[in-house]
């Protein structure tokens, strides 16, 4: 083991959906701790600002645009990562979306673009990425979970189940790839303050019910998903496959 085990330097590192929001404080973190990392997302010109953004503040970082859920665009995307940077060492499976309605009403179009994207396009980016971990004998895969990997609220089924799916089908990597010193975990964030759930924060009564009944009283602050993923990313977590590390202010452990 090298020594400092959290030193992630000389390690290529892809975040999909990393153009804004926790995508882009985990791309951050990661090259903060040494990795070149490749930022993607779907739209380009948010995804070159991220880029411009984060190499101003003197990282590594590059990005490539592709849809997880298109084939097509998916392959021709990291093609284009192969041959710019060269194989991926520690892959985080971000990329997501939550779309609401009620389960006995929710159109089936909306359903299965929750699961194409959460689940489905998990397996999608992982499959070409993995074999070439497989042939090195090395290898990280972070799948970003949820809180909704384990409870639900009422109006994100779709979101629920998507997420419950990639609990076990981060499992299900983990057993399958384990043999070959790939270690696949996943994180599980609680409720955080982000530009995307600042509706949320502001409104006071379900503000009110968040710090109730989380233990620690407030909102994650984004920078606190920094730490696991680059420990899980390193090797300081050589041993640790299959798991999921929720980072929720203790709300499971008070249900």
């Amino acid at each position: 083991m090298a020594a400092d085990p959290f030193d992630l330097t000389g390690r290529v590192a892809l975040v999909t959906g990393s153009s804004r929001g926790l995508g882009k404080v985990l791309a951050r973190g990661l090259a903060t701790a040494g990795a070149s990392v490749c930022l993607n997302g779907r739209d380009e010109a948010r995804l070159d600002a991220a880029v411009a953004e984060l190499a101003a503040e003197g990282l590594a970082v590059g990005g490539v645009a592709f849809d997880v859920t298109d084939a097509s665009s998916l392959a021709a995307g990291l093609e284009r990562l192969a041959a710019d940077v060269g194989p991926v060492d520690v892959l985080v499976n971000n990329a997501g979306i939550n779309l609401r309605g009620p389960l006995a009403e929710i159109d089936p179009d909306r359903w299965r673009q929750v699961i194409d994207t959460n689940l489905t396009g998990v397996l999608r980016v992982t499959q070409p990425i993995v074999r070439g971990m497989i042939e090195r004998g090395r290898g990280k895969i972070i799948n970003i979970c949820s809180l909704m990997s384990e409870v639900a609220r009422e109006t994100t089924g779709a979101y629920t189940a998507s997420k419950g799916g990639l609990k076990m089908l981060t499992r299900a990597m983990a057993t399958e790839w384990a043999r070959h010193n790939i270690q696949v975990n996943g994180i599980g964030p609680g409720y955080f303050a982000t530009e995307m759930t600042r509706p949320l924060v502001e409104d006071e009564a379900f503000n009110a019910w968040i710090t109730a009944r989380t233990p620690a009283r407030r909102w994650g602050d984004p920078a606190e998903l920094i730490g696991p993923a680059v420990f899980l990313a390193s090797d300081a977590a050589s041993f640790v496959s299959g798991q999921i590390l929720y980072v929720d202010g203790g709300i499971l452990a008070a249900l």
